[in-house]
């Protein structure tokens, strides 16, 4: 599909995700198999925007093209800066957050808060938009709660004020992560549109994306907390969409290589203080359902330095993997 100048591969999408799809995640989903990737959310305050969190968040560096950037807020004017500031920086997406159902974003009047304000919704889209020369996509909920699904005249009006493309959870607001995601309104908002639309939430295996893609008609699907620790999902999905095949999980060997690397590139982007302390999580993912993982990452959480963690690792090659597609246990994935 076309994303403004851009062709991307394929319709299967890495979700932005707060604490999860920084540089190296997203360069190893791109590389096994992923369409296209977007950036954890960075903040549009500019008195943060030469903090640590978030410089690595705008941080391109060697990233496959298109590099997009997701943007939270509640302002239009410090939202059109903050577009300006990325995309003089590298950025050539800039996405708005829309759906982000975290306190700590709505309180701001931003993230899903802004589908209960569809007027600072709007202003906030056609200020972006009118700021930088890069496509500018949204992603959003089906709504601020399930008796209110307003993601259908919303969308249509981010599309007249010049949205490239919409992302769509869906959820309202209200059900956060609860319960399960529903695609009608997905597919009542790709039947009003001409741009792309994606389809987010609860796809956890290729299957499941077949489905959604034909329930919804959308023209891509988004995978989020499905890749936790699965990062083989979007060639394993992208395989099953062109012709009905699934791919070999990775054996011990595979498995090992791929979390020994994303752990170098983790170590290196965030240092080893801070990488070590934020690949336990992704340790955890990627051994969920795995035999002794739970001994494994009581003592591999000890571990004090990226060189014991990575040896640590290397053990893993003697024993079995899960089988291809299984995510991690819901209790355990982050999301925003």
């Amino acid at each position: 599909m076309q994303l403004g100048p851009f062709t991307l591969p394929n319709p299967v999408f890495v979700a932005p995700m707060a604490g999860v799809t920084d540089r190296p995640f997203r360069q190893l989903c791109r590389r096994l198999g992923a369409g296209y990737a977007v950036s954890e959310m960075a903040a549009s305050n500019p008195r943060l925007w030469h903090s640590v969190k978030t410089s690595r968040r705008i941080d391109h560096a060697g990233e496959t093209e298109p590099r997009a950037v997701q943007i939270a807020g509640g302002d239009p004017a410090m939202m059109a800066e903050a577009a300006r500031f990325n995309v003089d920086r590298g950025a050539q997406v800039i996405d708005i957050n829309m759906g982000c159902p975290a306190k700590k974003v709505c309180n701001l009047a931003a993230g899903s808060a802004l589908m209960g304000d569809t007027g600072l919704a709007l202003r906030i889209i056609e200020a972006v938009v009118g700021a930088v020369d890069v496509p500018v996509t949204v992603k959003m909920r089906t709504g601020p709660a399930p008796d209110s699904r307003n993601a259908p005249m919303l969308a249509r009006a981010a599309e007249s004020a010049g949205a490239a493309m919409i992302a769509v959870h869906g959820r309202t607001r209200a059900c956060g992560y609860r319960g399960n995601a529903e695609y009608d309104t997905i597919a009542e908002i790709k039947s009003l549109l001409r741009i792309p639309v994606v389809a987010n939430g609860d796809i956890d295996s290729p299957q499941k994306a077949a489905e959604v893609l034909a329930a919804t008609g959308a023209d891509a699907v988004m995978i989020g907390r499905a890749a936790q620790g699965n990062p083989w999902i979007f060639a394993d999905i992208v395989a099953w969409l062109a012709d009905g095949t699934r791919r070999p999980p990775p054996g011990p060997a595979g498995f090992v290589r791929v979390l020994h690397e994303h752990l170098l590139d983790h170590y290196a982007f965030h240092g080893e203080f801070t990488g070590v302390r934020t690949a336990r999580k992704h340790v955890d993912w990627y051994l969920a359902g795995r035999p002794g993982a739970g001994e494994f990452l009581a003592r591999f959480f000890r571990l004090e330095s990226a060189e014991e963690q990575l040896a640590a690792i290397l053990e893993l090659a003697d024993t079995p993997t899960p089988e291809s597609g299984q995510a991690p246990d819901s209790d355990r994935r982050l999301a925003a």
